[in-house]
């Protein structure tokens, strides 16, 4: 099986860890910028504390791949003495998308006060993490993430049973329990990913797939 829509866009090893490890868990993250993946990883590159995912995924559906899944970079930054085991264990996936959003005067807008257009925000009814409104995930970046967890998921044998708990701070997430999981799963102060039905339902698609 091959990565569909995938373009090299590497990092420069000081800004990842060229360590081969074994894999166990995909965490999936989502950005808080614009669509541009380049960006993205251009800031990370800008920085000495290799904070940085293998994969981000941008607003067209293009996944652009920084450094091999085979290595690591910290993405989590939990403070359970355990976190540079689950750094390493795990792959990130980073969706670009502005995450949570705040309602003015029947407007929504980013933490960066630029303004999303209603078609593109999702209403809780309630507040999740914090907030009500949410940026929502792009149909094209969902079917290029399904694909992509598709292929790691079968690369390192990791399972695809959908995680009920994934929506909150996890003791199966943070015990490093083989899965798929959301950045929401390790930290309790995050809202990536916010638990859109249609991401939902590609998660819990994956295992009826195999």
């Amino acid at each position: 099986m091959k990565i569909k829509n995938l373009c090299q866009f590497p990092l420069t090893k000081t800004q990842y860890y060229a360590e081969i490890f074994p894999k166990k868990q995909i965490v999936l993250h989502h950005t808080v910028s614009g669509p541009n993946a380049k960006n993205v990883i251009t800031s990370w590159g800008l920085t000495p504390v290799r904070i940085a995912t293998a994969f981000v995924i941008d607003g067209e559906g293009v996944i652009y791949q920084c450094f091999s899944s085979a290595h690591w970079a910290n993405h989590l930054g939990t403070r359970n003495s355990n976190n540079m085991q689950l750094n390493k264990q795990s792959i990130g996936i980073e969706i670009c998308n502005w995450g949570a959003l705040t309602e003015k005067n029947g407007k929504y807008f980013t933490i960066y006060d630029r303004e999303v257009p209603k078609e593109e925000v999702i209403d809780y009814g309630m507040k999740w993490r914090g907030y009500r409104y949410f940026h929502k995930y792009k149909d094209v970046q969902l079917i290029s993430l399904n694909n992509l967890i598709q292929y790691l998921s079968e690369k390192y044998t990791i399972p695809t049973t959908y995680q009920t708990e994934m929506w909150d701070l996890s003791n199966k997430a943070l015990k490093g329990t083989p899965g798929i999981w959301s950045h929401v799963s390790f930290r309790a102060d995050k809202s990536d990913c916010h638990p859109q039905l249609s991401l939902i339902k590609l998660l819990k698609g994956l295992s009826e797939e195999r």
